[in-house]
């Protein structure tokens, strides 16, 4: 794998694209879809207050970098809990699509995604720790 230093290429970098409730919404029903669980919201303000997060954060503290914006999302959506049901799997999607359509990748198996997000719910990682986590499995696009 060709090593990028994302610290370096985000220090400068411009406003990242942001995701819209449109897909963050299409990622529950996927997920849903796909794993089991119950469809549906359970408040639209918590997930608008997940969806503003990263932004607020960027607005600011504009010295952060890409890992810290998709952990925003992260930490926020499970923190609030604003679907019934699939919080940390959608939140975990919101992350991955949000460094994707930013230009990175995300490299993590399976199983260590789901320890990861299992103790970010439980409160046994904060949401610097999640983008420190991000920041060491990302890898700018095309050149993994």
């Amino acid at each position: 794998m060709l090593s990028v230093n994302w610290r370096e290429v985000t220090e400068s970098m411009k406003e990242p694209k942001w995701l819209t409730r449109l897909i963050m919404d299409a990622i529950h029903l996927d997920q849903t879809r796909k794993h089991g669980g119950r469809m549906g919201v359970r408040d639209n303000h918590l997930i608008e207050s997940s969806l503003a997060r990263p932004i607020q954060r960027w607005n600011y503290e504009p010295d952060s970098d890409i890992a810290t914006l998709a952990a925003a999302y992260g930490s926020g959506l499970v923190q609030n809990h604003g679907y019934l049901d699939c919080n940390r799997r959608i939140a975990f999607m919101v992350m991955y699509v949000f460094l994707a359509i930013n230009g990175w990748e995300l490299l993590a198996p399976e199983a260590e995604v789901v320890t990861v997000m299992l103790d970010l719910a439980m409160g046994n990682l904060t949401e610097s720790d999640l983008a420190q986590w991000l920041s060491e499995r990302m890898s700018a696009i095309g050149c993994s």
